[in-house]
Parts: C-alpha cells; structure tokens; sequence
C-alpha cells in the first residue's frame, strides 16, 4: 500500500452535466447543436484564459513604449502560441477566437502609448501594411484564431494491450520474454 488518501478539500464529486475543470481544461457534457445527442466536450477552462490573458496584458506592460513593436511581438507570440498549443485537442476555437481579439486590442492600445500624435491610420499605415494585423518584418503577431484544433481519435484494439488475456502470457511479460509490441 502506497499510503495515498483523498484530500476532502480537493476532491469534488460532481455531475457530468455540471462538468468539471482539471489541469487548465472545462470537461462538460453538452446537447450537440441541431440534435438531440449528447457528447462530452473538454475545452479551456475560464481560470486558464484568463491566466492567459492576464499574461498578455502584463507583457504588454512590461514592454515600455520606448522599445519597439518587434520587441513586444518576440515575448507575446511565445507565451500565446504555447498557450494555443496546450489546448489544441480540445473543443477550443471559439476561445481562440476570443483571446485573438483580446490580443489584437492589447497591442493597439499599446501602440497610441508608443505613437502619442499619430493617427490610427498612421499605424495601419506604419505597423500593418495596410491591414489590420500588426506586422514589422518578418515578425507577425501570433493569430490563435488560425489554430486549428485537433480531436482524439479512438484507436480501439490497434493499440496494443500490455496486459495480456492470459496467465501464462503473464509470467512471460514479467520474466522478459516476451517482445515489443512496437516494432
């Protein structure tokens, strides 16, 4: 025996239907949109976008307005392109479309403090390239709306068991006799 206890604290029983948050993502069963199925989705969980965006906001403090708009975007994308990156398996676009505007907005009220006289179109013009989406060089800010998101596909039997059906089979794997799997 390990000596492992639950802590009454931490330990929550709760209702598929009322989900749950754990380790950064919201698990909740929800009706399918158009149907009347139901299906557990995982996507970020309130407290982790806001962590996130909190980040954002902070790096966007920390990084004065006498350093440069390259300068922001080299410590901004990292933090919110690895953020995008965590919870890309889950059901996640419609808050990576969330914090893209939240982003975009973060740098443009960041830019009038650097550029106190200039125009919005003096911006566009000097930081955008004509557009909206601040770019200098070959530097871009990181757009988490353009990430695409995965799902976990069910693999059934094609992965292989490491516990075998029989005893025998047993005594094999551990005495070593028996070979990977893995080939």
């Amino acid at each position: 025996m390990m000596g492992l206890r639950l802590s009454e604290e931490k330990t929550l029983i709760t209702h598929i239907e009322e989900g749950l948050d754990f380790l950064g993502w919201r698990i909740q069963r929800h009706r399918k949109r158009g149907t009347s199925r139901h299906y557990v989705y995982t996507y970020p969980a309130k407290k982790s976008l806001r962590s996130v965006m909190m980040k954002v906001k902070t790096l966007c403090r920390q990084i004065g307005v006498q350093q440069s708009l390259g300068d922001l975007l080299r410590r901004l994308n990292p933090a919110v392109r690895g953020w995008c990156a965590y919870f890309r398996p889950g059901s996640s676009s419609a808050t990576f479309a969330y914090l893209a505007h939240y982003v975009w907005s973060t740098v443009w009220r960041w830019l009038p403090r650097k550029h106190r006289r200039s125009t919005w179109k003096d911006l566009r013009r000097q930081y955008c390239s004509g557009g909206w989406w601040p770019v200098i060089g070959e530097t871009a800010l990181f757009d988490p709306a353009k990430v695409g998101t995965t799902r976990y596909r069910y693999r059934g039997s094609i992965i292989p068991s490491p516990w075998s059906a029989t005893a025998q089979e047993t005594t094999r794997v551990a005495a070593g006799l028996m070979e990977s799997p893995v080939h």
